[in-house]
């Protein structure tokens, strides 16, 4: 991408006052970036709830992995972010008045592809809602309880629910059924919860 058109996007992104339109044009600006250097990126965690529910979650930064094998070279990174003026590094970065995160590799286990969502400077990757609710169940339970993690995964569970966000229930089970999370139980009580609230059909109810 031209510096020129670069100069452009970043000052696009920066007067964007709406979080979560602020948050896609980020990820489409990096991910069009990084692609060039043969480099997938994917929005995971908070920030992929906040996309998949189209802000009803605000996760207030942006955090991405890498689907590479390899790690990321600090130069690189530094290198990549300088051209939108970023400060910071070389993980943690501040461009467009934005708080960015640029991670290791993508921790997924789900079968179903990356989600897809058009960004303005090109097609942005995000986790798979699967591995995010099992993920966020998990977080909301362990150490201890955590309120903030809990009300994320009842937002991503309730537009999943309403059919907003396509989810594999049987692969959600599958996955909270890992090793790496063992919470079958707590994602099947929250799912239930929200369920309940919503007046829609359980569907990991077994009935």
């Amino acid at each position: 991408m031209e510096a020129g058109l670069i100069k452009q996007a970043v000052a696009d992104i920066a007067a964007e006052s709406d979080p979560s339109l602020k948050s896609l044009k980020l990820a489409s600006l990096c991910t069009s970036l990084w692609s060039e250097r043969g480099v997938d990126l994917v929005v995971v965690g908070g920030s992929a709830i906040e996309l998949l529910t189209e802000g009803a979650y605000a996760s207030g930064d942006l955090d991405m992995c890498h689907v590479t094998g390899a790690t990321l070279p600090i130069r690189d990174r530094q290198q990549v972010m300088g051209q939108l003026g970023a400060e910071g590094g070389p993980r943690n970065w501040k461009v467009a008045g934005m708080y960015f995160d640029l991670l290791g590799p993508a921790e997924s286990f789900a079968r179903t592809p990356y989600r897809q969502i058009q960004g303005p400077y090109g097609l942005v990757l995000v986790m798979k809602p699967e591995d995010l609710l099992v993920e966020r169940v998990l977080v909301s339970t362990y150490p201890r309880p955590n309120a903030t993690a809990r009300a994320c995964a009842r937002e991503l569970a309730g537009v999943a629910l309403s059919g907003d966000v396509p989810m594999n229930w049987e692969e959600l089970l599958r996955v909270a059924s890992l090793p790496e999370y063992r919470n079958v139980e707590e994602c099947q009580t929250l799912v239930r919860e929200v369920a309940n609230e919503l007046k829609v059909k359980n569907p990991l109810d077994s009935d």
